[in-house]
């Protein structure tokens, strides 16, 4: 849904538009800017018109940067999405990246190329389901991100979500597979390409905290340590008898005992260095590489516990 301020909160409003423009970057992903540039679409209008973003070619594109004063020219040889990703960090340069977004959402961006068969009221229907749906699916992208794009006052600005919204997002998740996995991990890299190093930490640990909560799930049994994926973790082994087998190959146990050291490097990098917590003496600094390493360590051990879920519970896609 839409989100609306009131008069009553401008000088809130003015701070919020004001926050770091660098958190727009995280619109530079190919599945945002499809949604942006009207590429993807949410279905048919009873007119049979797409419910979009208007499409934006890449003439299009540079027209709108010139809207703000922004030098982009069109030459033909670049993808949509690249012109679209040259918008997005011009408008952050500029600090104008709000007033460029605002542009794309505003009903006068989409009344350009609507057939004239629309009434009215039809039109302001069609606008409306438009723009809540490419918000709606932006704000799924982004969710691990812990911001949200919303339109307060004709603006378009991204907030920070709030730990309820958050919390109830994942409540709302009700299956866990190697799709949803690689996913999130794709987020978590994007990410890190974008230098945002603790966000890819905390999705690294949100990987492997929700992989646990749903094995254990799967045998009817409420995660009591939710928050602790070191605590998570000893109850997923004990459920699933995970204890490493003496007579096991050595080579392979030496591969079994590396888990607890993903889970333990994960736990305490999340704890000193990513977003879910504040600077400090004690506060990590880490490299990209080592970024990329947690969010791929993360997702192997996540898909080696799924298949051990379904090894356990007689399920042959393990």
């Amino acid at each position: 849904m839409w989100e609306v301020c009131n008069g009553s909160i401008f000088k809130v409003f003015r701070k919020e538009v004001n926050m770091n423009l660098d958190d727009y970057k995280l619109l530079k992903t190919k599945e945002i800017v499809a949604v942006l540039d009207g590429d993807e679409d949410f279905g048919d209008f009873n007119s049979g018109q797409k419910i979009s973003m208007p499409y934006l070619s890449g003439s299009v594109i540079c027209d709108v940067g010139k809207r703000f004063g922004l030098v982009l020219e069109y030459d033909g040889t670049k993808s949509r999405w690249a012109y679209m990703y040259n918008l997005i960090d011009l408008g952050i340069g500029s600090s104008n990246i709000s007033d460029v977004l605002s542009y794309l959402f505003d009903e006068s961006n989409f009344s350009k190329n609507i057939p004239s068969s629309l009434t009215n009221e039809e039109f302001k229907e069609y606008y409306k389901r438009s723009v809540e749906s490419a918000i709606g699916r932006i704000n799924s992208l982004l969710h691990y991100s812990g911001k949200k794009l919303v339109i307060k006052n004709n603006k378009a600005v991204l907030v920070s979500r709030n730990k309820e919204e958050i919390e109830l997002s994942v409540k709302n998740i009700t299956t866990i597979n190697r799709d949803y996995i690689k996913r999130v991990a794709e987020n978590a890299i994007d990410n890190i390409e974008r230098s945002n190093y603790d966000s890819a930490l905390t999705q690294a640990r949100t990987i492997l905290e929700e992989t646990f909560c749903f094995v254990l799930e799967q045998r009817n049994i409420q995660a009591n340590n939710k928050g602790n994926i070191k605590n998570l973790y000893k109850e997923v082994k004990n459920e699933y008898r995970m204890h490493i087998d003496e007579k096991a190959d050595r080579r392979v146990k030496m591969l079994l005992s590396g888990l607890e050291n993903i889970v333990s490097a994960v736990a305490e990098m999340r704890n000193k260095s990513s977003d879910a917590h504040g600077v400090g003496e004690n506060r990590l600094t880490i490299d990209k590489h080592h970024a990329r390493l947690a969010v791929n360590s993360a997702m192997t051990m996540a898909d080696f516990i799924l298949s051990v879920e379904k090894k356990a519970n007689g399920k042959l896609d393990y």
